[in-house]
């Protein structure tokens, strides 16, 4: 069994965020970490490892400092990685950034995918469902626990998370699975793990190794989503204190708001 698992580096919010003046995040001035949902990801994908043998390889988009994720991803027991980069391809939207995975990916011998359901630093889920549009593969979203693995049938069930319930999918290999964050409990780098990753070779592709993917797809020139306006999260008042009220004072001015703001 071959699984690759697509990470990001994104940035560590409780550091700060820093723009760029054209509204784009300024990556290499922010602490970062592995994208919480992707690394939820990458246990699930080495929990199979442990069991079935599998082979899983890491593959990530972003600066030459992603390579950092990529050697955490091989302490925690990863076995290959992969490091997407080129100028280029630098300022994607969701639809570039999901070019760019697909054509690496067509690169390499997979029977599963998995990426995260979304990043920390977009918010938009969107990337995942398109790299599997990109590569014409099933996929189940929202992935909240693997069921089972049939290696002879060569089928994944899992169960797929709803608000109040879940569904149970069983999805034919090769497919995409985008992981919620309490898919799996990531497990820590072992001294001898971090050893072992920083002695192996991280694979380095550039534009011209991403196959069957057109140069207007790339990149901010193949992003049709533009940012307007950028800004740090507006922060909320500190909203209407009414002390003194009785139990039945409280309820009425409580249910007065709510009828007011049309909630209820």
């Amino acid at each position: 069994m071959k699984i690759v698992v697509c990470v990001k580096q994104v940035p560590d919010t409780k550091g700060g965020v820093v723009f760029n003046p054209d509204g784009t995040l300024n990556r290499a001035a922010m602490l970062a970490i592995m994208n919480p949902d992707d690394k939820a990801g990458l246990e699930a994908a080495l929990e199979l490892k442990d069991k079935y043998g599998a082979e899983v390889t890491v593959l990530t988009m972003g600066l030459p400092k992603a390579d950092e994720v990529l050697r955490e991803a091989m302490a925690m027991g990863a076995d290959k990685g992969v490091l997407v980069t080129d100028r280029v391809l630098g300022g994607a939207d969701t639809w570039a950034t999901s070019q760019t995975i697909a054509g690496a990916i067509r690169n390499l011998d997979y029977d599963l995918i998995i990426t995260g359901r979304q990043a920390i630093d977009g918010d938009t889920a969107q990337v995942g469902p398109e790299v599997a549009e990109h590569l014409h593969l099933p996929m189940v979203t929202y992935v909240q626990k693997i069921v089972d693995y049939d290696e002879a049938a060569k089928t994944i069930t899992v169960e797929r998370q709803f608000d109040d319930r879940y569904m149970v999918v069983k999805a034919k290999l090769p497919c995409v699975l985008t992981a919620l964050g309490e898919l799996a409990e990531p497990r820590y780098m072992t001294p001898g793990g971090i050893f072992d990753a920083f002695d192996k070779e991280v694979t380095v592709w550039g534009r011209k190794d991403l196959k069957d993917v057109l140069d207007s797809d790339l990149g901010k020139v193949g992003s049709p989503t533009q940012i307007a306006k950028a800004s740090d999260k507006v922060r909320k008042g500190a909203g209407e204190v009414k002390k003194d009220l009785s139990p039945a004072e409280a309820v009425d001015y409580i249910v007065e708001k709510l009828q007011a703001k049309h909630i209820i």
